[in-house]
């Protein structure tokens, strides 16, 4: 059987701290939240493994990101207490844990009644049950809780998502996985009035999410 401490400590340790996380709280809530507690029943020996875990089947399917990629994701949202905070394709729920445990007042969104009744479920079992869980398309967000300080995209999407960034404050952030394949990259965007800034973090692939894959053109 696994010892899921020692193996939160090993991610944290091997991980994390190998791949330029360093902040000291985002660290700590990785390896006090038990992560084996928001994969699908059965899976729970893989929940600390260096890769995207499946956590959500049927028609679309649904990833929790590897944790080194999801730290590095978090840490670049620099989340500060009281901060609003949309986590998109939230999954089972985990890293609206971690942005919770951050001090972060978190919408947590997914397309899928069943995987948002399951994140519910998970956060409510382990202490997180004041995080909203909304259902809707993620491409649009959650407008009306909008004015966001910070948007986490658990996933890649193939252009710069518009509706998401208009949801953020000033000085709002949002991260994503822009592109796919070798070209892919953690990308941050941060609000300035009406205008946004992008910037690339670090090389990193993701499995594209449906809501975002760009629409085919016409083809002459």
């Amino acid at each position: 059987m696994v010892d899921f401490t020692q193996a939160r400590r090993m991610m944290v340790d091997s991980q994390l701290r190998t791949f330029d996380v360093n902040d000291i709280p985002l660290l700590d809530a990785m390896d006090s939240i038990p992560r084996e507690r928001f994969v699908l029943p059965g899976r729970e020996d893989l929940a600390y493994i260096d890769q995207d875990l499946l956590v959500g089947e049927g028609s679309e399917r649904r990833y929790m990101l590897s944790p080194m990629i999801l730290a590095r994701m978090i840490q670049a949202l620099e989340v500060d207490t009281g901060d609003k905070a949309l986590d998109v394709a939230c999954g089972r729920g985990y890293s609206s844990a971690v942005l919770s445990e951050l001090g972060a007042e978190v919408t947590a969104l997914e397309s899928n009644e069943a995987l948002a009744a399951a994140a519910r479920q998970s956060l409510a079992e382990t202490s997180f049950d004041g995080v909203t869980v909304k259902v809707g398309p993620l491409d649009k967000g959650c407008p009306e809780n909008g004015g966001y300080d910070v948007i986490l995209v658990n996933g890649a999407v193939d252009s710069r998502p518009d509706a998401l960034l208009a949801q953020l404050a000033d000085l709002g952030r949002l991260v994503c996985i822009k592109g796919r394949g070798r070209s892919a990259k953690a990308t941050i965007y941060v609000r300035s009035g009406d205008a946004f800034g992008e910037r690339g973090l670090f090389d990193a692939a993701a499995p594209i999410l449906a809501a975002f894959e760009a629409k085919p053109g016409f083809v002459f």
